[in-house]
């Protein structure tokens, strides 16, 4: 369980499921999604990223920390993430959240039918972004990145120097392009064109935990990961186009 800022305003914490919440669940243990708690220490603010498996054991976690819970961020609407049914079972997410607490859902505008469809969670209750909003939690800022590729509205987030990506880029390796919604030509754009002005200072934290490090800088994920090796689309589509 990771707290990388524990002495300025920014609240952020990584936490992996099976482990840190969901304990016993063995969905949630063999998926090992990250979740992230992001907020404003000042004000008590906070928000939760993908909040899967066991919504009450984030809240929990939250409340011991003295923080509240004023809204979602969806990186993008797979079951895993946002919940929903998935290889026969029923994942809990924002649907059991709602039932406890009333906050808002963003996701990205492009992704709303999808997290409509996936989770049952009615169009009132999500807000759709488009890429390079920020939105504030407290005095914290969190901008939006649409990151289309492994599905159509996938968005990273970049708060404080650290990129939340979500299931668009691992450590090694980058999301799956062979789904429905998904668009490997679209995942080159998103990694090589949109995501090329996060830093190389800025650290990276993904969706799942898919290497050895729970996360590691941009510079280095830039420097092994393998897909940054094509250095074009047509490069690109011979190594992962469907």
């Amino acid at each position: 369980m990771s707290d990388a800022s524990t002495t300025d305003r920014v609240y952020f914490r990584q936490l992996l499921s099976g482990r840190d919440f969901a304990r016993g669940d063995m969905m949630a243990r063999q998926m090992v999604n990250f979740v992230y708690l992001i907020g404003d220490r000042e004000t008590g603010e906070a928000l939760v990223v993908d909040p899967a498996y066991a919504v009450q054991d984030l809240l929990d976690i939250l409340e011991a920390d003295g923080m509240r819970l004023t809204g979602v961020l969806g990186t993008h609407f797979h079951p895993d993430h946002l919940g929903g049914q998935m290889g026969g079972w029923s994942l809990e997410g924002i649907s059991t959240l709602l039932e406890k607490v009333q906050v808002p859902i963003h996701v990205q505008a492009d992704e709303v039918p999808w997290v409509e469809r996936t989770t049952g969670v009615g169009g009132s209750d999500l807000v759709g972004h488009h890429s390079g909003e920020v939105l504030r939690v407290g005095d914290v800022g969190v901008e939006l990145i649409h990151t289309p590729g492994h599905t159509p509205g996938s968005q990273c987030f970049l708060v404080d120097g650290r990129l939340v990506a979500g299931d668009t880029l691992f450590l090694e390796g980058c999301g799956r392009t062979d789904f429905p919604g998904s668009d490997p030509l679209a995942m080159y754009e998103s990694i090589h064109t949109r995501l090329a002005r996060v830093p190389d200072d800025a650290i990276l934290f993904p969706g799942h935990l898919y290497s050895a490090d729970p996360s590691q800088s941009m510079g280095e994920t830039r420097r092994w990961n393998y897909v940054f090796r094509p250095r074009s689309a047509a490069e690109w589509m011979a190594m992962f186009g469907q």
